[in-house]
């Protein structure tokens, strides 16, 4: 692979996110799809002033523009594309309509069901116990269609499905501050790509370190309208794509679950966090609420905008580094280290915000 063509879709990608990024907020503010606080108020705001969202157009139209002029076209990247179309339509209707969260879910599914429709599954992980990998090619379900028999590997394309949706998700989550989500998921989709390389010998890799390159150029993009002060939120439509894109990436190049998890561990645990607080307060873990971690930096520890998004990319710098070196159990030690870190924060955080009142406690 020339490095030129690495370096031309990042370019590629980044520049078409400029370009559109400008031209999404001229589009918004005439029609004033605006995010306004003082409008549509909600406890887990951060931003101030009106802002328009459209970040999902932006993502989606730079890497649909790179991937079709620098890589080859395929049934796989054809599921990939329209999956992301389908994330990016309903980002759009969210931006100006807000949509119920369970709409959202179901169109979530159907952009995995896309991918996985095309040829892309889970065929096998890392054993934990010992060497080699464990296979999930069984047990298989055979039909014919449009005369050809072909077959859909059970267990590979729910551990598949389940894994893009739950990154969709909590990638989304992590979006709360300006700057913060298309940083870490820039620097994200390059430590897949530079992993994607050691296997280059396999030609299906090629593709696969384009194809994260383009998304990081296109979140790299989206960064300058999002930094703080933000010009640009990036919606629903960003949130989604930047989880779908960086779970598809990671099956495509060998099926890095792991290397995934390290990378998003931070987002990775205030979600599993925050799902559980909701579920044991009777509440439904998709409603929004001031929790999530980058609340508590900012509410608690009084952290800026700005501090809160490069503490998430150096996380994700730093995470993203220490997985190109280590095993699985190596790599499991370290999720297990950041899990036990983050739970501890939102509790002692939780705690800290209590303010005793008579003999017991009031929540502030």
């Amino acid at each position: 692979m020339s490095p030129v063509n690495l370096i031309l879709i990042y370019l590629c990608s980044f520049l078409v996110s400029l370009i559109t990024a400008k031209l999404v907020i001229v589009w918004y503010k005439k029609n004033h799809w605006l995010d306004d606080p003082k409008v549509k108020k909600h406890v887990k705001n951060t931003h101030q002033e009106p802002v328009p969202r459209g970040g999902g157009l932006v993502i989606f139209i730079a890497v649909l523009l790179s991937s079709l002029l620098f890589i080859p076209f395929s049934q796989r990247l054809a599921g990939i594309l329209f999956g992301a179309s389908l994330l990016t339509l309903i980002g759009w209707l969210d931006d100006i309509y807000d949509l119920h969260p369970l709409l959202r879910f179901g169109v979530n599914i159907l952009a995995a069901l896309s991918v996985i429709i095309s040829g892309v599954g889970i065929a096998f992980v890392s054993n934990p116990f010992g060497e080699g990998v464990i296979h999930l090619n069984q047990p298989q379900l055979h039909y014919f269609f449009l005369g050809k028999e072909r077959s859909i590997w059970i267990l590979a394309d729910l551990l598949a499905l389940f894994f893009i949706v739950w990154n969709m998700n909590i990638v989304d989550w992590a979006k709360g501050v300006a700057g913060q989500l298309p940083g870490f998921v820039a620097i994200s989709a390059t430590f897949i790509a530079l992993l994607s390389l050691r296997f280059i010998q396999d030609p299906g890799q090629i593709d696969v370190t384009l194809l994260a390159l383009a998304v990081s150029g296109a979140f790299s993009g989206l960064l300058f309208f999002n930094w703080y002060p933000q010009k640009m939120m990036p919606g629903y439509g960003a949130g989604s794509l930047a989880g779908y894109f960086l779970a598809v990436l990671a099956i495509l190049s060998g099926a890095k679950v792991a290397t995934t998890l390290m990378v998003l561990a931070i987002p990775t645990a205030d979600a599993v966090f925050t799902i559980t607080r909701r579920i044991l307060a009777g509440k439904a873990p998709y409603w929004g609420d001031r929790g999530h971690l980058h609340h508590k930096l900012m509410d608690v520890l009084g952290w800026s905008q700005p501090k809160v998004a490069v503490f998430y990319w150096l996380a994700s710098f730093s995470l993203g580094f220490l997985s190109l070196f280590l095993n699985s159990w190596q790599k499991a030690l370290v999720l297990t280290l950041i899990f036990a870190s983050v739970f501890g924060f939102l509790i002692w955080a939780k705690l800290a915000k209590m303010k005793p009142k008579g003999h017991g406690f009031q929540n502030t």
